[in-house]
């Protein structure tokens, strides 16, 4: 892909925070000691690694959500321009959206329909709100449902319908599968291609790598708080000799298809 078409570039970025530990003595610790990650538009990235590797934490900080402990360095561009703190409050929701990890983000005691209308113009967010039901799967009469009438993949839709809607350049997806079953997984996998085929730049966070693969154009590794490797998809198969660092090809042969095989580089650190 050209460079013109580079939605997101994150680079040498470094995440910093600080804890108080006795009385008002404090301390700094840095789980994010150097990502680095770009996303084209029409691409779907991959994002892979251990929990604790920074995943969440990246994601967080394109977003300008982390705490207020926090210090982040490092240059974060965004079509090209730097994304300053400013940007973020003014992108996200509009150009840049997040699925986030839990279900839990749904208020427990709002219908989903009234849910998904947050947001959009009163005047016509009944319209829109059965716009994004039709477009993400969702049956009119689900709207009179509240969440814990919901099945784990229908929430997944619903999250779907209040996170992603027009003009999105760059969504950012949190492990947006964990737990549901096959047909609802391969759902919201297509509905992420579907996303990067209309243009948009995805970034993919999951432990998910079989099932990520099946749609994602690149994959970057991280361990951590650093970035490993950036490798295409089709690197990850047979014995993933066609990977460049060792940490990917044991995050690879570790899965279960792979006979849970152990790296020749993780066996000579035992």
């Amino acid at each position: 892909m050209k460079k013109s078409n580079q939605i997101l570039s994150v680079q040498n970025l470094k995440i910093s925070f600080t804890q108080y530990v006795k009385g008002l003595n404090t301390r700094r610790i840095t789980p994010i000691k150097s990502l680095h990650v770009s996303i084209n538009a029409g691409e779907i990235m991959a994002v892979i690694g251990a929990s604790g590797s920074g995943k969440s934490l990246l994601a967080h900080a394109i977003l300008g959500i982390l705490p207020g402990n926090a210090t982040c360095d490092g240059d974060i561009i965004y079509c090209g321009e730097p994304l300053t703190a400013e940007k973020k409050i003014q992108l996200r929701g509009k150009e840049i959206s997040l699925i986030p990890q839990s279900v839990n983000y749904l208020d427990p005691l709002m219908r989903v329909a009234e849910q998904v209308k947050i947001g959009l113009p009163k005047k016509d967010a009944n319209k829109r709100q059965q716009e994004l039901f039709r477009r993400y799967g969702l049956k009119e009469k689900d709207g009179d449902l509240y969440p814990f009438q919901l099945s784990g993949g229908m929430l997944r839709r619903v999250l779907f319908a209040t996170s992603v809607r027009d003009n999105i350049k760059l969504v950012i997806a949190d492990e947006p599968t964990p737990g549901i079953h096959p047909e609802a997984l391969s759902a919201i996998l297509n509905q992420l291609r579907a996303f990067a085929d209309d243009g948009a730049a995805v970034m993919l966070i999951t432990h998910d790598i079989v099932s990520a693969l099946t749609v994602c154009d690149r994959v970057t590794v991280l361990k951590d708080g650093k970035t490993i490797e950036t490798a295409k998809a089709d690197k990850f198969s047979a014995d993933g000799k066609g990977l460049q660092h060792w940490y990917s090809r044991a995050l690879w042969n570790a899965l279960p298809q792979n006979s849970f095989s152990i790296y020749e580089e993780v066996q000579a650190c035992l």
